[in-house]
């Protein structure tokens, strides 16, 4: 949190997001690292749990606020309620644009991991490209899958190839999006660098350094 705070000179808050009641309440902390009677750090997080997020009633307020209706449906999936929460944010997010849609959908699909109603959230998604390759979404199946029938009638050596210039080019255009929502500027040089980009390990690496570089030359470091 101190390495952050120098980076970027802004205040840092760790938020922790709990499904239920009790390991909210525990991580709510504080927690002390001492050496002796020196309390050297104090760490109070931000909590996120069933008892100060809200259920989703109202799909109007999904439209407005998404992220607030991500996090509802996270922290309730283990209620008796998460089918019809899934059902109201599913329906809010019908007034996105495509790209903000297809990207807070598989958000959601990510945070629902390892939940008794991400399935339920899978029927629910839209068919569209994918924003966090080597995850096994459903957006990026479906990608997948349409790029391997597209290549069906070639040879078997044409189909692998055809495959993995899908998964390269997809996994491009999700580096491209997430530097756009989150507002870096991305230098033409930089752009065509990533879009050209054929290596998948590269392109994984440069995906993930994406969701947290200061500006677009970060993806490139070391390199």
């Amino acid at each position: 949190m101190a390495y952050l705070h120098a980076k970027f000179r802004l205040p840092v808050l760790l938020v922790v997001v709990c499904r239920n009641g009790p390991t909210a309440s525990w991580a709510a902390g504080p927690f002390e690292s001492r050496v002796g009677t020196w309390a050297t750090q104090v760490t109070r997080p931000f909590v996120l749990g069933p008892d100060n997020v809200p259920e989703i009633t109202d799909e109007s307020l999904v439209a407005r606020e998404p992220a607030l209706a991500a996090f509802s449906a996270i922290v309730h999936s283990e209620s008796q309620n998460a089918p019809a929460i899934l059902g109201m944010v599913a329906r809010g997010m019908r007034s996105f644009d495509k790209t903000t849609a297809k990207y807070w959908c598989e958000w959601l699909e990510v945070g629902l991991e390892n939940t008794p109603v991400q399935e339920t959230w899978r029927e629910l998604e839209k068919m569209v490209a994918t924003y966090f390759p080597g995850r096994g979404t459903l957006f990026e199946e479906t990608y997948l899958e349409g790029k391997a029938e597209g290549i069906a009638e070639g040879k078997a050596e044409g189909k692998a190839e055809g495959k993995a210039e899908g998964k390269a080019e997809g996994k491009a255009e999700s580096i491209l999006s997430v530097l756009a929502k989150r507002g870096i500027d991305i230098p033409q040089a930089t752009r065509d660098r990533i879009a050209t980009c054929t290596d998948l390990d590269t392109l994984t690496l440069w995906f993930d350094r994406s969701l947290t570089a200061a500006d677009a030359e970060e993806l490139f470091a070391g390199e």
